[in-house]
């Protein structure tokens, strides 16, 4: 593998230019300190803000990118942002990038307190899937042994409503419905399952 061409990043190295292909350079690993500048839990990576270089305080921060692979703690490697860190890092075709991400003397990283979204909404659709014909939870409509049934409420069993309009279920999420015991609520559902409820006139 050759060395990165220069014009991919005019003007970023001036040095680089003038010394020509330092591959040398480029595969050196340098020690940087500073403190994480952003980092997203999600898609696993973010940049840090590195204030001092090879024990050389910098006037101005200069940005690292930094992958949670190369964090050292367990379980889920995430940064919190404003982390104080200290890294190993080296010059890439995309600019700087970190080898290996510790707190401060080597110790391990802090991280964040967030995690990814996704796998709770994931958890929720598996739980809510069910049968459209019979509303059996263990299988979908596809795979129903049973012919095709009627159309009824999956609040109340009931065939004269959809659960849109259920009686019962409108009855029960409204704000008077709260005080009752839940044991008057377990009454209630069974009457409901061995009698229709009311016709009600539209």
């Amino acid at each position: 593998m050759g060395s990165v061409s220069n014009q991919e990043f005019p003007g970023v190295c001036k040095t680089e230019e003038d010394e020509g292909p330092s591959t040398e350079e480029d595969s050196q690993s340098f020690h940087g300190v500073g403190v994480c500048k952003w980092f997203n839990v999600r898609m696993g990576f973010g940049f840090l803000s590195m204030t001092n270089r090879e024990g050389v305080p910098l006037d101005e921060p200069v940005d690292v990118f930094v992958h949670q692979s190369k964090l050292h703690m367990e379980g889920f490697r995430s940064l919190k942002e404003g982390e104080a860190v200290e890294f190993t890092f080296k010059k890439s075709s995309k600019g700087l990038e970190s080898q290996r991400v510790t707190g401060p003397d080597g110790i391990h990283c802090v991280g964040s307190e967030r995690r990814p979204k996704g796998k709770k909404v994931q958890k929720r659709r598996l739980k809510g899937d069910r049968c459209y014909n019979c509303g059996g939870l263990d299988h979908h409509a596809k795979e129903c042994k049973l012919p095709p049934q009627p159309k009824k409420c999956h609040f109340c069993q009931s065939i004269d409503h959809m659960v849109a309009n259920c009686p019962i279920k409108a009855q029960q999420s409204s704000p008077g419905s709260q005080g009752k015991p839940s044991f008057l609520k377990g009454d209630e559902e069974e009457h409901s399952l061995s009698a229709p409820p009311p016709e009600t006139s539209d």
